[in-house]
């Protein structure tokens, strides 16, 4: 069984959510951490647990953030961590996989699938480690983890989308 660490510089969690029903808002957590137990020539028989700190949301506007941290969304205070824990992980095709698990915000737990693209291996020429890439992607509905503050638009709909587009890119050292 080899052992996976994520390298955080070159990985990242993103989310975008549609805005004003005509635009995408984006940000990021930038603290996060990836544990992978398996093998990687075998990854259907791997477990995955990732973990978020909430606090870490990163829009690029300190107001949004700070409101997407309060009560009305991920309410930092009392649910200060986002977790999701692999329960099956399925081949699709050569390099594509789904991971199905439990999802958990604002301790609401659920079923989620995400894809995922396995990039392959490389040799690292500066320190001669064996590295492996992963793109992940996937949509949740905010609502069904309680994140269901919303305003009503002047023209109709809302200003912010139910969907969450999530996407996740990581690297990780094999020894």
């Amino acid at each position: 069984m080899a052992k996976f660490q994520l390298d955080k510089v070159h990985s990242s969690i993103s989310f975008q959510v549609k805005h004003l029903m005509v635009s995408k808002a984006k940000g990021e957590f930038t603290q996060f951490d990836v544990e992978v137990d398996g093998d990687v020539d075998q990854l259907e028989s791997a477990k995955v647990k990732v973990t978020i700190q909430a606090s870490s949301i990163d829009t690029k506007n300190e107001d949004r953030d700070n409101h997407l941290r309060s009560g009305d969304f991920f309410d930092v205070e009392n649910y200060p961590i986002i977790t999701f824990v692999s329960e099956s992980i399925k081949k699709v095709s050569d390099d594509d996989y789904e991971v199905t698990g439990k999802l958990t915000i604002r301790n609401v737990t659920r079923t989620e699938t995400f894809k995922v693209e396995f990039n392959g291996q490389s040799k690292n020429p500066l320190d001669g480690s064996i590295v492996a890439g992963f793109d992940v992607e996937g949509k949740i509905n905010r609502e069904d983890y309680g994140l269901t503050w919303n305003a009503a638009l002047e023209t109709g709909g809302f200003l912010i989308g139910k969907d969450v587009k999530l996407f996740g890119s990581f690297e990780f050292v094999i020894s």
